[in-house]
């Protein structure tokens, strides 16, 4: 097979020399030109999570934040994008983590049955979701927020009945559920533009990011099962 190579013209000696020159100038003109800014030291305090980062990060686990816990927790959550990344372990770090930690095989218990057809799994538990069509995982697990007390999401077997990529809760003042995919009467897979991660719980549905809301959404489709087990911690007193 023949090769065609594109050769870069020549370039004279003059202006080759002028570019030098040019360049030797912004040299000496900007000594530090792309240097990383300096970062601040990591200074956050003892976090809620303290114990089970450390444990996962293979820190010394005593429940007290030290400057290479707080560095530690910092670039964890700066690599897998937690809302926050200043080193404070708090509850979005902690299901972060969780999801991180059971990316490779959510499913290793069981408690999510696998069929020979697409099954979305709600993990009430850990606090996560994940698709899977047999023992392959179609879509990774991610963090999420089902119902608070009284209000629990309801377990077992569902499909999605209806999907609307705009709605907006017609019970709770016209709240944005975006990408919602309801999958037992009212209560439905939907983005929750707010914080997610605020210790509360949802009035049912199944909350995600919007980000990972709108990933979902391109992937299920009309029929497709949902299968929900476990308890959210603090509900089911």
């Amino acid at each position: 097979m023949e090769v065609h190579v594109v050769r870069p013209a020549l370039i004279s000696a003059a202006v080759a020399a002028s570019a030098a020159a040019a360049l030797v100038s912004t040299a000496l003109a900007a000594p530090n030109a792309g240097a990383a800014p300096a970062r601040a030291d990591c200074t956050a305090p003892t976090g809620p999570y303290q114990r089970p980062m450390e444990e996962y990060l293979g820190l010394p686990v005593d429940g007290i934040q030290s400057e290479a816990d707080c560095e530690a927790v910092r670039a964890f959550q700066t690599k897998n994008h937690v809302p926050r990344t200043d080193g404070y372990p708090d509850l979005a770090t902690y299901r972060f983590m969780l999801a991180v930690k059971a990316a490779d095989d959510p499913n290793a218990a069981g408690h999510c049955p696998a069929r020979t057809y697409r099954v979305t799994c709600v993990d009430m538990d850990r606090q996560l979701l994940w698709v899977q069509t047999g023992k392959r995982i179609d879509f990774r697990p991610v963090p999420i927020r089902t119902g608070r007390e009284a209000q629990e999401t309801r377990p077992g077997w569902h499909a999605v009945y209806w999907r609307d990529k705009d709605h907006v809760s017609s019970l709770y003042d016209d709240a944005p559920m975006p990408y919602s995919q309801f999958f037992d009467g009212g209560q439905a897979l939907h983005g929750h533009p707010g914080n997610l991660f605020d210790g509360g719980g949802s009035a049912g549905c199944v909350n995600l990011t919007v980000h990972d809301a709108a990933a979902l959404w391109d992937l299920l489709a009309l029929d497709d099962a949902v299968y929900v087990w476990g308890t959210k911690p603090g509900t089911g007193s």
